[in-house]
């Protein structure tokens, strides 16, 4: 499978190297036509309202939410889980709107904030999971059919709904693949799905 990085602001280079140690191949996305060319895609950390023009400014926010909207998995970090959310409390800025989640930006407090901690994440081992949170949003309110991976100090950062993934912190800027492998497990199986019918 090919994954697509969207390369237009913010951490696409680490996802790169984490889907090579994966054994997966990748593309970095720039423009509408390369995701012709991607089973899944991944948007990484950066600066959401930034990520959210560029989106628009390089005609690639219908066509990723069309191509979503059909079931190609998308996986969205820190602020790719704020362009996947549908409610982004106190802003108007450009999103995906995918996911039935509400999220605060920069929930965890500004940079000085960034903090790194252990998570339980049962649908990943009993292995606790390394978190790096820069910046980091959280999820305020989820609707019944989002399931709830992970949680720190009582604040939802791991969410996943049907086809979607969003997490609040950074495993790309950790050595442990758990994450990546399983959005492709995600991705593997809407590639069955879709051989199936």
């Amino acid at each position: 499978m090919n994954i697509g990085v969207l390369a237009l602001q913010g951490a696409f280079r680490e996802h790169r190297l984490t889907l090579t140690r994966c054994g997966c191949e990748s593309t970095e996305i720039r423009h509408r036509e390369q995701l012709a060319g991607v089973d899944g895609l991944i948007i990484p950390g950066g600066e959401s309202t930034t990520i959210g023009k560029l989106m628009q400014e390089f005609d690639l926010m219908q066509e990723i939410a069309s191509r979503g909207a059909q079931g190609m998995p998308i996986f969205g970090t820190c602020a790719g889980m704020i362009m996947l959310a549908k409610d982004i409390s106190g802003s108007v800025q450009p999103r995906l709107g995918l996911m039935d989640i509400s999220v605060a930006r920069n929930g965890f407090g500004r940079q000085v904030d960034s903090f790194e901690v252990d998570l339980t994440v049962p649908a990943l081992g009993t292995e606790l999971l390394r978190a790096v949170f820069i910046r980091a949003p959280y999820v305020l309110a989820v609707k019944p059919h989002v399931t709830v991976l992970a949680e720190h100090e009582g604040r939802i950062v791991l969410v996943r709904q049907e086809n979607f993934l969003a997490c609040a912190f950074h495993p790309e800027l950790t050595p442990d693949l758990r994450i990546h492998m399983y959005f492709l497990d995600m991705v593997s199986a809407a590639q069955t799905i879709i051989r199936a019918s």
